[in-house]
């Protein structure tokens, strides 16, 4: 049997979310009642040692619009403009994204998607919430991991599970076709004044590019 990331944290995956062994498998997040679905991933090799390597200030950072098929192409124009040494864990981080985009945009039956590269150094989206689109593609190439929690109408959310560095997870949104919602909730890790530095790819379905800001 293959050796899992989430081995020792099975028993804490809170209600709701599917964990899968392929990337064609991340689309049971169609099933009835499933709120997220992980990739059960390797980590890229020494992908995340080379990341935490890069000055912090070097990390590329974007907001894009555009076909699955130009994923590739704007990640290598990214890391130009940043001016980093092209290598083999570059070209493995763009090919990983782009399998990524591809995946998602079959899963969602879109022919656009937005492609965001965040560089989180703050509590930026500390608090559980879910986002206010269909769905979502979240992967933390560098640094900690998404947080997933369950509604709790009296206390704020706990932390039940920090999903690992490098497994992209689907989450539903708030415009997912589905009622009652799960209760499922996600944050970015409180990280401010630890030092750290988070690489997070966030990849959204785009109906109608042409009504995109």
């Amino acid at each position: 049997m293959p050796d899992t990331l989430l081995r020792n944290t099975l028993q804490q995956v809170p209600v709701g979310v599917s964990v899968v062994e392929q990337a064609v498998d991340l689309s049971v997040i169609h099933l009835p009642d499933c709120a997220a679905a992980i990739w059960n991933k390797a980590p890229l090799p020494g992908c995340e040692a080379w990341l935490d390597a890069l000055n912090p200030e070097q990390l590329p950072r974007a907001r894009l619009i555009l076909r699955p098929d130009a994923v590739a192409r704007s990640i290598i124009h990214l890391f130009e403009g940043a001016e980093i040494t092209p290598c083999p864990e570059q070209d493995l981080l763009t090919a990983d994204i782009a399998e990524l985009a591809e995946q998602f945009s079959q899963m969602m039956k879109v022919d656009y998607i937005r492609l965001r590269l965040d560089v989180v150094q703050t509590n930026a989206c500390r608090k559980f919430h879910v986002d206010a689109v269909r769905a979502r593609l979240v992967c933390t190439y560098r640094g900690t991991g998404t947080q997933l929690g369950m509604q709790d109408q009296n206390d704020e959310p706990q932390c039940l599970l920090t999903v690992p560095t490098g497994a992209p997870i689907v989450l539903r949104g708030t415009k997912w076709p589905e009622y009652p919602r799960s209760g499922l909730l996600h944050r970015s890790p409180p990280i401010e004044g630890t030092g750290e530095t988070r690489l997070v790819v966030v990849i959204d379905p785009v109906i109608d590019p042409e009504m995109e800001i």
